[in-house]
């Protein structure tokens, strides 16, 4: 089988990367076409995963419909030369909509109920949509759910094992604490409207985290000059190993809000868009969310003072247990579409 597989973010190539040498072992043919968006180059050189680059995308609405028919025209250039027998995507309007003109099925993940934008712009020429089970948007005839989450297609037990190695890079001594904070941008498309914290705020939060441990700062923008000496690079393959030793993780992004809690490392959610999956999270004492200092800051305070790093982890352990493997489950929709569509009906 021939498979397009487009990626528009640097989460995305978590999401299809134990998926495609899974496929690829098995005598399937991909394509794959990436936004340079953040990191998502950098992570598929990282796992030598050869891809063709669709540009840096655009920030404001007219921007991102002149890069949508960019996008497109160079898609369908690489299919016409490709011939796929599938589109595969995490919400991609660019691949559902190069799918329709080939008459080729186009298959997606989603789990960001409030992307609307991009609802609009791939939904009616999507064949399948899968999204977790907590998902609490309805798709009607073309939605599949699955009991489990996208991190897991990455973070499940049969494909991740924590790496100590990352407490060296990170110059982190043994039972010595520390805490992720994260910035993100604000220029995706479902970010319309919303806006993260000011510069003073973020000067302040990363300032009361210091005083009770180390801080590690990763911002998508510019970082304020007062905390540049709290940022912290280290290869992007092994951000989840941080996450997984960290003591806390505080940030205005859903996914490693998500991934950390899966890794059984408490979360602080810094925004005011929630999807299925951060609310599931929440019902867990695995996440908290909010936008307001004062909450933020007795959420700090609650878990240094409250249960131990072994306790978050007990907790994660027992959240996932009953929760599918959505890799083995791609796998199996894929190699047996579209009998397999019938078969979750």
């Amino acid at each position: 089988m021939r498979i397009l597989l487009d990626i528009g973010h640097p989460a995305h190539v978590h999401y299809f990367r134990n998926f495609v040498r899974i496929m690829e072992s098995r005598g399937h043919e991909f394509v794959i076409v990436a936004r340079d968006k953040d990191l998502s180059h950098t992570l598929l050189e990282a796992y030598n995963l050869p891809y063709l680059s669709r540009g840096r995308g655009k920030r404001n609405l007219l921007g991102k419909l002149i890069y949508m028919l960019q996008a497109d025209f160079l898609i369908l250039r690489r299919s016409i030369r490709l011939k796929p027998d599938l589109f595969l995507s995490f919400a991609s309007p660019y691949a559902a909509q190069v799918s329709k003109f080939f008459g080729k099925p186009h298959i997606s993940f989603d789990d960001t109920e409030h992307a609307v934008l991009g609802h609009l712009f791939y939904r009616p020429f999507t064949n399948i949509v899968l999204t977790p089970s907590s998902y609490n948007k309805s798709f009607g005839e073309k939605q599949i759910r699955f009991n489990g989450f996208m991190e897991l297609c990455y973070l499940h037990p049969n494909y991740y094992k924590p790496d100590d190695s990352v407490l060296e890079l990170l110059n982190v001594q043994e039972g010595e604490e520390y805490a992720i904070v994260r910035f993100v941008s604000w220029n995706a498309s479902h970010d319309v409207d919303e806006k993260g914290l000011s510069n003073i705020d973020k000067i302040e939060l990363v300032e009361l985290l210091a005083k009770k441990m180390k801080v590690f700062v990763s911002s998508e923008g510019e970082m304020p000059e007062e905390i540049r000496k709290y940022q912290f690079r280290i290869p992007p393959e092994f951000m989840h190993d941080a996450l997984f030793f960290a003591r806390l993780y505080v940030g205005e992004g859903g996914t490693t809000a998500s991934e950390s809690a899966i890794l059984g490392t408490p979360a602080i959610y810094m925004n005011n868009l929630s999807m299925g999956y951060i609310e599931d999270e929440k019902r867990m004492g695995l996440l908290f969310q909010s936008t307001k200092k004062e909450e933020i800051s007795k959420s700090i305070e609650s878990i240094i003072n409250g249960q131990s790093r072994s306790d978050y982890k007990t907790i994660a352990a027992e959240f996932i247990k009953d929760k599918i493997d959505p890799t083995a489950f791609l796998v199996w929709f894929i190699e047996n579409y579209p009998e397999s569509d019938k078969v979750m009906r």
